[in-house]
């Protein structure tokens, strides 16, 4: 008896510790961010811009893979403020995703905590403010997900890691470019490119990025622009790419890479090069113009300023975009390399999965009152004052916006640019169903090259192609080493294919990255429900959380169970 009682108390006490481990928080990581407006000059001319902490670009969130993040952010500037995380997933949480569409504003003289984790997750990210036109002005910033240390990483620990945050930049202000959109104009050519805040480099600028001889470092490259994809390269150094989005990839070597409008990149760089300075060159493709700014990197000790021969572009003769396209192809999901979980990202396979919906979404532009905008299958977004996941969570969605204004193949009329069809403004929100895997067609029948990002989510981009997509054309498909990540670009009168699952409960955002369309309208939400309203699919609306339009007073909804 004595023996069963001790037997029953060391169960109890190896059951409770079971239990404490269970329940233990993972790491929290607290910033406060003081969001203010300066003066600096990125091209040579004074213009106001955006600070974090007097910082421009914003300082570099530093994560490891589930990570709890805290940011009180504090909001000085004159007009409501919002940040997303472009690229993390938010699991459960796109109550914080930081867009109109999800989550109220912060207003101006206020502060907000956001709180989210990166659950799962590894990779290179930027977070950047999504309310009005403010990323015109900066506000953007770095965010790292490195990988716990039980997970390996499939090359060497870097000796450095670096940031090196691209783009084009127009030297009129966010105001000014916001005018311009909201009269019916667009916004025409960006002034230059910036390299992490600064575009005019002079032969004695000290090196942005410093290196010893021998060693090898990890660059972290996203394009923040607004406008136009970013061409980047190293002059005499090759760039190994090792990672895009969250996911490890096949390494292989380029001397440049084509960074698409919210695209991010990690390529390794060795300094086996004579200890000299050397340039970091961005330049702007697919333009008629090119746009070129250049940074100095080093290694210590360097001899002298570097060469002002630059490394080409790239070129296939005409415009680039074969080229481009064929770049795109070379890049493949490294199937060996473990996934920020304990198990090799191969073993996924989803190219064996039956697809359950095929979703045709037409990027293109219209006129709505005689201005300017820009669509998916015929309706244009616009954000509601209420955001339409918090009035859905209340169950006042019938008070604030309509479900499924578009179809999932878009009308015979649409047919790009120039055409002057009308289009529907409106919140544009599809149903979807929740774990569903499903399939969606971008199509771009414009003559300028787009670029989507989707929230929420981690995609398989199966196909970039020219031409009209048909359901033959699944046949050029990649189902066994596509690589997974958030952001996909679609080339002139071409399409892309990416295929998903549903896998995270809420109401999540696809957007076109370039600003003026996306601003225009060319976004839209998917509402991903879950039936069971269970804590296990999805987190309730916490306690702090801002509310705003038909949400202030209502009544709460029960709460969420446990099932």
């Amino acid at each position: 008896m004595e023996c069963t009682k001790l037997f029953s108390f060391v169960f109890y006490l190896s059951c409770l510790s079971s239990l404490t481990v269970i329940q233990a928080e993972d790491p929290y990581l607290f910033f406060e961010w003081q969001v203010t407006y300066g003066t600096l000059s990125p091209l040579g001319k004074p213009q106001q811009v955006i600070l974090i902490n007097n910082q421009f670009p914003g300082p570099t969130i530093n994560s490891t893979s589930n990570n709890n993040i805290v940011i009180n952010i504090f909001n000085k500037l004159d007009e409501p403020l919002l940040f997303t995380w472009n690229g993390v997933q938010q699991r459960k949480n796109s109550w914080q995703d930081g867009l109109p569409g999800t989550t109220c504003p912060i207003k101006p003289g206020t502060n907000f905590t956001v709180k989210f984790q990166v659950k799962d997750q590894i990779g290179s990210y930027y977070y950047y403010p999504t309310t009005a036109l403010h990323k015109a002005a900066g506000g953007y910033g770095g965010l790292r997900i490195h990988s716990r240390d039980l997970i390996p990483i499939p090359f060497d620990i870097p000796s450095g890691d670096f940031d090196v945050l691209v783009g084009d930049w127009y030297s009129d202000s966010h105001t000014s470019l916001k005018g311009f959109l909201d009269s019916g104009r667009p916004l025409g050519r960006p002034d230059g490119v910036l390299i992490n805040g600064k575009g005019v480099t002079s032969k004695d600028d000290k090196p942005m990025f410093t290196m010893q001889s021998g060693k090898t470092y990890r660059y972290r490259i996203c394009n923040v622009g607004m406008k136009n994809s970013i061409n980047v390269r190293f002059q005499d150094h090759k760039m190994k790419l090792v990672e895009i989005e969250g996911s490890h990839t096949v390494q292989n070597d380029y001397d440049s890479l084509d960074v698409h409008l919210g695209q991010c990149y990690s390529v390794l760089i060795t300094a086996n090069k004579e200890a000299n300075n050397y340039l970091l060159v961005a330049s702007t493709r697919f333009t008629k113009e090119v746009l070129t700014s250049t940074a100095v990197f080093g290694y210590e000790n360097g001899k002298g300023a570097p060469s002002t021969v630059l490394p080409p572009a790239p070129s296939d003769g005409t415009d680039g975009i074969a080229w481009s396209m064929n770049q795109f192809r070379s890049f493949r999901w490294n199937l060996t390399a473990s996934a920020a979980r304990p198990n090799p990202q191969g073993s996924y396979h989803y190219g064996q999965i039956n697809i359950t919906r095929t979703i045709r979404l037409s990027a293109s532009s219209g006129k709505a009152n005689g201005k300017l905008r820009y669509a998916f299958n015929g309706v244009s977004h616009t954000d509601p004052e209420t955001p339409m996941k918090l009035a859905e969570y209340f169950g006042l969605s019938d008070k604030v916006f309509k479900y499924d204004l578009i179809k999932d193949v878009p009308p015979p009329t649409i047919k790009g640019v120039g055409d002057g069809e009308s289009v529907t403004i409106a919140p544009n929100v599809l149903n979807a169903t929740f774990r569903n895997f499903v399939e969606i067609i971008l199509e771009n029948p414009e003559k300028s090259i787009n670029s989507f990002h989707l929230a929420g989510f981690s995609f398989f981009a199966v196909a970039v192609e020219p031409g009209v997509w048909s359901p033959e054309k699944r046949k050029t498909y990649n189902l066994v080493d596509a690589v997974s990540r958030n952001t996909i670009q679609v080339y002139p009168n071409s399409w892309a294919a990416i295929m998903l699952t549903l896998d995270n409960a809420g109401m999540w955002n696809l957007r076109s990255t370039t600003l003026e369309r996306g601003y225009l309208g060319q976004q839209m939400y998917f509402s991903v429900v879950s039936p069971e309203r269970s804590l296990r699919d999805e987190y309730m609306l916490d306690d702090t959380q801002q509310l705003c339009g038909v949400a202030i007073g209502a009544p709460k909804p029960p709460p969420y169970g446990l099932a």
